[in-house]
């Protein structure tokens, strides 16, 4: 390559460094951005098609079930470094399709690999030159443009410069083309004559297509993005050899780092982190990029705003709403229906699918439902290898999406059916055990019903011409005080989502107790509990027998600990001598007794082997401040010292129990220790 063109060269990357080091935020005001370093986190992108198994797995799985598919996929996982390494076969791809659904971060990535380009860190040794061509902005380009000038207006060169680049470095160059699936595509482009030659001038979209059948500059390699609804169309006219790969979006471990380069304060991260992931919907959601910047936009708000970042920060609901809305304005390029006819074809859809238990949507189904579903940034789109022929099947993005759309069809859309299909939903939802992978994807659809009924919601539906039916609502709210009488666990979770203290108060006002018996309670019921027993004044006790306490859960409930008279716990295993007590998500309280009254206070502790607490039980006085943190920190522990700090916590400890299967030397030692140095002990059993 000439001296003037790496020259050229060096000063198009300095430009691409200076353009691509900043990310450009849905909110940002003019001349605001962020650097791109400080959003960027390498998202899951695997290699391989996966079967209809396999795709209904990741749509219908939630919270831990969901991370565990995504890890099974990880074998598969792919950097944007080895998206053109040559195969096993020792063929290398001259086309790679990156496919992934809206905002799952397919552009972020381009601008990823261009900033790293420009900045000798990716494709060094493979490409001298790389160009981004955006399908969004060259649907806007009018008359006939040539590749040449196509490039030109994109990159900012002359003419001239793209042509001594491309005849000097045919065989090392990298076009990317961003967004295909927003291409407005004719039939036309299957029969007209593609442009051979650079400076041949046609329409804008021929051009590009010449490019990507290989018609001009065949040596050079494509990166294609695209969403998965036109990734078919996209691979007939894509040369080869081609390579597919997706963006499945976050990792477990992906949430945590972008959660960590979004806040870069540790408390705030742990905070709002530990939040979300207390929420099972809202952690399976996290796996979206664009999810989990819109929850830590919103949590930075309040942080801002000096509101309490640990009391219930936002509802499912709200998180789903906001997402709908960024799609609905910044990813649906190419609707011809208005936002309300797109919402009430997509809710019909959803609530089919809910009825008949299914999460994959046959081609007739969606062509009878959702006009241009192509165009539908929640809708996914999969081939399927049937015998000898290829199936097309649809989904939602995921099955929470599904069961929002199906709410949101009831209660903004339907009002004339919407309290008797809820109904009607709740009383089959234990029927689904078998297709579904949690049994409570129905009482979801009533949670999202509850959310959508938010004084604060609704106004952000009514602006953008939605609202929800009046008398809907007031039948819902008849319908939760009836059905409370017969309480579930999950039931918290609506009186959450409505997020109206108000209602709580009157709907639980009777209850002086909470009894939850023989159940796992999931995180998000702990987080629920704890919002409805701030709210309500009357419950002075939880009872929480058999209910799979893990340290973590308990830890949710702590900030309401002394709001209760008593609260007991336990696991369901009856016999259990070697647990592993330590802060594992694993790890689970064997019992747990604790008590506020007027008594002396008094402490059992129930030892099993090599000295770990398998039960607990507290009588403490009411006057006394209790510091629950450190008292159930035993559960965290497994050594002694943990718990003497916990007894030297109590000040007026008069009685102490011990209840042991080997009284061994160091527990011994450890008891007339306590004997010794605790002065308000009097008793000792």
């Amino acid at each position: 390559m000439s001296i003037s063109s790496n020259s050229v060269i060096a000063q198009y990357k300095q430009r691409i460094c200076s353009e691509y080091q900043h990310v450009t935020e849905y909110n940002s005001l003019p001349g605001e951005n962020v650097l791109l370093c400080e959003r960027y986190t390498e998202p899951l992108i695997i290699q391989k098609h996966r079967d209809q198994k396999e795709r209904e797995e990741e749509i219908s799985s939630k919270g831990e079930s969901f991370q565990q598919v995504l890890s099974s996929r990880s074998s598969h996982e792919s950097v944007l470094n080895s998206l053109f390494h040559t195969d096993d076969h020792g063929i290398t791809p001259r086309a790679v399709i990156l496919q992934g659904n809206s905002g799952n971060g397919k552009s972020f990535a381009v601008q990823k690999i261009m900033m790293d380009w420009a900045s000798g860190n990716l494709y060094k040794d493979q490409f001298d030159v790389v160009f981004h061509l955006k399908c969004k902005e060259i649907n806007c380009i009018s008359g006939e443009k040539s590749l040449l000038e196509l490039l030109s207006w994109s990159c900012g060169l002359t003419s001239d410069e793209i042509s001594q680049m491309l005849q000097r470095s045919s065989e090392r160059v990298l076009f990317i083309i961003d967004g295909f699936d927003e291409l407005r595509l004719t039939q036309d482009v299957y029969y007209m004559t593609s442009p051979t030659d650079p400076d041949q001038r046609c329409t804008p979209v021929l051009t590009l297509c010449a490019l990507l059948r290989g018609h001009l500059q065949a040596n050079s390699f494509l990166l294609v993005t695209s969403r998965s609804t036109a990734t078919d169309t996209l691979s007939k006219l894509l040369k080869n050899p081609q390579r597919f790969t997706e963006i499945m979006g976050f990792s477990e471990r992906g949430v945590e780092e972008y959660f960590q380069k979004f806040f870069q304060d540790e408390e705030l991260f742990r905070n709002a982190y530990t939040f979300v992931k207390s929420n099972e919907t809202l952690f399976t959601a996290c796996s979206i990029p664009v999810i989990c910047w819109i929850i830590c936009t919103v949590i930075r708000e309040r942080f801002n705003d000096g509101a309490d970042i640990t009391s219930g920060l936002e509802t499912t609901t709200s998180i789903y709403v906001d997402f709908v809305l960024t799609l609905l304005e910044h990813h649906s390029q190419g609707l011809n229906q208005s936002v309300p006819n797109l919402l009430r074809s997509l809710g019909q859809l959803a609530e089919r699918g809910m009825q008949e238990q299914q999460v994959l949507f046959d081609e007739k189904i969606i062509n009878e439902t959702v006009q241009d579903p192509a165009c539908c940034p929640f809708l996914c789109k999969f081939l399927f290898k049937r015998r000898i022929q290829q199936e097309t099947m649809f989904s939602f993005m995921h099955l929470s999406f599904q069961e929002f759309f199906t709410a949101l069809y009831y209660v903004c859309l339907d009002k004339d059916q919407a309290m008797m299909n809820l109904t009607k939903l709740c009383t089959i939802r234990h029927t689904l055990r078998e297709f579904f992978y949690e049994p409570t994807h129905f009482s979801d659809v009533v949670k999202f019903a509850f959310g959508l009924f938010n004084k604060d919601l609704q106004c952000t539906l009514i602006k953008h011409g939605l609202s929800v039916h009046q008398n809907v609502e007031a039948d819902l709210k008849q319908w939760f005080k009836n059905k409370i009488q017969n309480f579930e666990p999950y039931m918290f979770n609506y009186l959450y989502e409505l997020h109206e203290k108000s209602f709580v108060e009157e709907a639980i006002q009777a209850w002086h107790e909470i009894c939850i018996s023989d159940t796992i309670l999931r995180r998000t019921d702990c987080w629920a509990l704890m919002y409805c027993a701030q709210c309500c004044h009357s419950i002075r006790s939880l009872n929480l027998d058999f209910c799979m306490l893990t340290p973590d859960k308990l830890s949710i409930i702590l900030p309401v600990v002394n709001k209760f008279e008593s609260l007991r716990g336990g696991k369901t295993q009856s016999v259990d001598v070697t647990p592993v007590w330590d802060a594992d998500e694993h790890c689970s309280v064997r019992s747990l007794k604790l008590s506020v009254s007027d008594d002396v206070s008094s402490v059992c502790l129930g030892f099993c082997y090599s000295n770990v607490v398998r039960s607990l039980c507290f009588n403490l006085p009411r006057s006394e401040a209790i510091d629950w943190a450190k008292l159930l920190q035993i559960f965290h522990k497994t050594d002694l010292d943990a718990f003497t700090s916990a007894i030297h916590s109590l000040p007026k400890l008069k009685t102490l129990e011990l209840d042991v299967d080997v009284l061994d030397k160091s527990l011994s030692l450890w008891t007339l220790s306590i004997s010794q140095n605790v002065s308000s002990l009097t008793e000792l059993k």
